[in-house]
């Protein structure tokens, strides 16, 4: 073998050897991340929740207002994420199977939660529905509150939680197309006779993995709801709220016995996104191969 040949040998080999390194040091950072910003924290969560034993913990968690503020978080859950299928299906249906004036508008109008401070969405609601608001004394003269009442929460959680589901229907529907809707219509089907045989059976695993989405999102929600929900104790907090107060007391053992319990509901939200997503994954695959 030449000496040239050589020399490609060894500069191959070593360049092989750095790529290798290179993937370590960067797989070890990824780790190392990974244990300080989500490992780090929740071990604390559960170390101070746990600190004075479990008798503590559990009476942190089954103390009444505690059970109020689950009782609310989760009347706002299924409220909100209801509604927002509704809307995120009806919108995912016209953006992507039909063509109208007024379409980029509707796009941008969904992605606005985004972009928008869900402190400055709960001030929204305030200036239209509180005591001195657009809306406030109609309200008032019909005995019909909704500030610092559930149903402000239940908005503004609608607020903030209304892009995910039609957010993540979209590209799929995009993907897929509209042949074979096309095809369900020539062969006499009706709209919802193709929504129910045809359209949802391909979008049930997006749908599934955007309701995940928004459910965490509607659970974990405290800019907005803080804001119109006047931290009435036991009446108008929600379980992030009620973090808050606790904190704020320095109550510390039963406001982490309380987060301990978001922490429990969001694993298994997350463990219902990692399956979604696997079976979104695993049918995009299919859908390449066919």
């Amino acid at each position: 073998m030449s000496s040239a040949s050589l020399t490609a040998a060894a500069a191959a080999n070593a360049s092989r050897r750095g790529n290798v390194l290179g993937r370590r040091v960067l797989i070890g950072l990824a780790w190392l991340a990974f244990a300080l910003f989500l490992l780090l924290p929740l071990y604390v969560v559960l170390s101070e929740a746990l600190k004075l034993g479990l008798g503590t913990f559990f009476e942190a968690i089954i103390e009444p207002d505690a059970l109020a503020a689950l009782k609310l978080t989760l009347i706002a859950v299924a409220i909100s994420v209801p509604l927002n299928v509704v809307f995120g299906v009806a919108a995912a249906w016209c953006v992507t199977k039909f063509e109208f004036r007024g379409k980029s508008v509707l796009v941008t109008l969904i992605d606005l939660p985004f972009s928008v401070s869900p402190v400055i969405a709960g001030l929204i609601y305030v200036l239209m529905f509180g005591a001195q608001g657009w809306f406030g004394p109609w309200l008032s003269d019909h005995d019909i509150q909704i500030v610092f009442a559930v149903p402000g929460i239940v908005l503004a959680t609608l607020f903030v939680t209304f892009p995910f589901v039609a957010r993540e229907l979209i590209p799929l529907m995009q993907e897929q197309g509209t042949q074979e809707e096309e095809a369900a219509r020539l062969l006499g089907a009706n709209g919802w006779q193709m929504f129910w045989h045809v359209t949802l059976p391909n979008i049930k695993w997006g749908l599934i993995y955007g309701v995940v989405l928004c459910t965490a999102r509607a659970m974990g929600e405290f800019g907005a709801v803080s804001v119109v929900s006047g931290h009435i104790r036991g009446v108008t907090n929600t379980l992030p709220l009620h973090v808050e107060i606790l904190y704020n007391e320095y109550n510390h053992v039963a406001a982490f016995s309380v987060a301990s319990l978001l922490l429990l509901l969001a694993l298994i939200i997350l463990l219902l996104k990692q399956w979604s997503e696997a079976r979104l994954s695993r049918l995009k695959s299919n859908a390449d191969e066919e």
